[in-house]
């Protein structure tokens, strides 16, 4: 609805008509809408026209654009963590992948008693 209202004056039917929604629901949602003061309805005619007011929908995205800089910086600190604890656990992982390629061979080498060793002569 801001959006048609960013081109200017609309109706309350030509603000309903691209919403599969009743009257009585557009007309709650321009309420808000006036009520947070990012429109108004002048009272020249009938139809009521409403309008945009600019001046509350500047201010509005100024606060928000505060709270998006607050985010987009805890973001990328959450960012930065997950990349350094995902390098973290990928070093681990390679650490232990290269303990368990030796630890096999020695697994793999047969077993020798005493009397093998003393049969063959190596202690």
């Amino acid at each position: 609805m801001l959006a048609r209202l960013s081109q200017g004056e609309a109706s309350v039917n030509e603000l309903a008509a691209p919403f599969k929604m009743s009257l009585p629901a557009v007309s709650k949602h321009i309420k808000v809408l006036e009520k947070a003061g990012l429109l108004t309805k002048t009272i020249n005619a009938q139809p009521r026209p409403c309008k945009i007011d600019g001046v509350q929908l500047k201010q509005a995205v100024d606060w928000i654009a505060q709270y998006k800089e607050l985010w987009e910086g805890r973001l990328d600190r959450l960012d930065a963590y997950l990349v350094e604890l995902h390098a973290s656990e990928s070093s681990k992982v390679a650490a232990k992948n290269t303990t368990k390629k030796i630890a096999p061979q020695a697994i793999n080498t047969p077993a020798r008693s005493k009397k093998d060793l003393k049969k063959t002569g190596k202690n």
